[in-house]
């Protein structure tokens, strides 16, 4: 079996355009939620977003391609160009046949599908863009990013809600690991701050109503949290086998040993009681990287700042990590609380998260974390960066319909 490496990262965030903002916003405690501007919002309970700001696609993307793709499709364009840039990545003909694209969507075209329909109600549907079907389905941004690169190998689209981007990685991995590619390229993309995206999710009281207060709105695992923050954005990893990464001399910012996927099989919305799904998904990932408990020193948790959803999965933590969690060994954190939720976006940019982590030394913190719920019993890093060797880190990604998926990355040694 080959082993897998990251070798390149591309961040698109509420943060920052680029792996360097972003990561710096996430160290210094910056939040990028504010007044949704995407929008009219003046009738919505829910005002607030985590957007990327001052987006110009034109830096990425030729201005005659732009017609073809929605917002998130030009997020998974850009973030892959800068990944692709970072891993210092050149494909011969020949390798270009064994590097495939996954990227995981939870929602496609949003802002497309509802363009399209104004179009076709006001203007009727001689008037509809030959563009608007691409714009919409979901796999999109994996095609666009394989042409854009030239890559000839597998690319598809995973969608598994809030989990979408840690399978696309898991998955990749595993077509690697395998020896059927040798180079991929994988993350997730989300745009989803429209009218239907936004009162979608109000509707199932979902979302913070902390419309005063924006960026102390996402508050994981505080007494006072109320709902998650939508956000938006992108993160692609190149990932590569070791061989080859070694034989190029390739910097490596972690190896990629474990994916744990479940299903809670409990609700449509929420997680099983004592997180039961979530804990089978982490120690699937443990067995699959052969690492006990003890090893992991950080979690990047799924902590979408939900009432139920933070204390199950604290309690799904402290269950599979033992004293190990509970005497605070381990460190916990949610980078949602500065960037809001991402839905399908948030596994990859949160496992890229991952990886600086192990490759600088440097944890970011859970800001807004003022008052404790005594439920969530971890050391959440609250407030402030901190500094410390991280051998082994977890990310945890769950979503709606049960969905689980954990990934483990270590710091990759000669």
């Amino acid at each position: 079996m080959e082993r897998v490496v990251i070798t390149g990262i591309g961040l698109v965030t509420p943060v920052g355009i680029g792996t360097a903002e972003s990561w710096r916003a996430l160290l210094a405690g910056e939040s990028g939620i504010g007044p949704i501007s995407l929008f009219d919002c003046s009738t919505f309970r829910v005002r607030i977003a985590g957007e990327v700001k001052q987006w110009e696609p034109t830096r990425f993307i030729d201005k005659k391609k732009l017609k073809e793709m929605d917002r998130f499709t030009e997020f998974a364009l850009g973030a892959a160009a800068m990944a692709v840039a970072d891993a210092k990545l050149e494909l011969t003909d020949a390798e270009r046949e064994r590097t495939g694209c996954f990227i995981g969507v939870g929602l496609g075209g949003l802002h497309t599908l509802e363009k399209t329909k104004e179009t076709l109600m006001a203007k009727g549907p001689t008037k509809v863009s030959p563009y608007s079907i691409p714009g919409i389905i979901a796999n999109l941004a994996a095609g666009q990013v394989s042409i854009a690169h030239g890559l000839k190998g597998p690319s598809y689209c995973t969608t598994s809600a809030c989990s979408s981007g840690a399978h696309a990685i898991g998955e990749a991995a595993e077509w690697i690991r395998r020896g059927r590619c040798d180079v991929m390229v994988a993350g997730g993309a989300e745009a989803t701050i429209t009218p239907v995206g936004i009162s979608g999710f109000e509707a199932m009281f979902a979302l913070s109503k902390r419309n005063d207060d924006p960026p102390r709105a996402s508050r994981p695992f505080d007494k006072g949290r109320d709902g998650f923050v939508s956000g938006e954005g992108s993160g692609i990893l190149v990932l590569e086998s070791l061989s080859r990464a070694r034989k190029r001399g390739a910097r490596i910012y972690a190896e990629v040993v474990g994916y744990g996927a479940s299903s809670d099989a409990h609700h449509l919305t929420q997680p099983a009681p004592e997180g039961e799904g979530a804990q089978r998904s982490m120690r699937i990932a443990l067995q699959e990287a052969h690492l006990p408990s003890d090893a992991i020193d950080y979690i990047n948790a799924h902590g979408t700042s939900t009432p139920v959803g933070d204390v199950e999965e604290s309690k799904a933590i402290a269950a599979v990590f033992g004293a190990n969690a509970t005497d605070r060994k381990l460190w916990v954190s949610s980078t949602k609380s500065m960037m809001g939720h991402l839905l399908g976006a948030a596994g990859a940019v949160e496992t890229a998260v991952c990886a600086l982590t192990i490759a600088e030394g440097k944890v970011a913190p859970t800001i807004n974390l003022v008052d404790q719920d005594p439920q969530c019993p971890l050391d959440y890093v609250a407030n402030t960066a901190r500094e410390r060797r991280v051998r082994h880190a977890m990310n945890n990604s769950f979503g709606f319909g049960g969905t689980n998926c954990t990934l483990v990355l270590s710091r990759h040694e000669g």
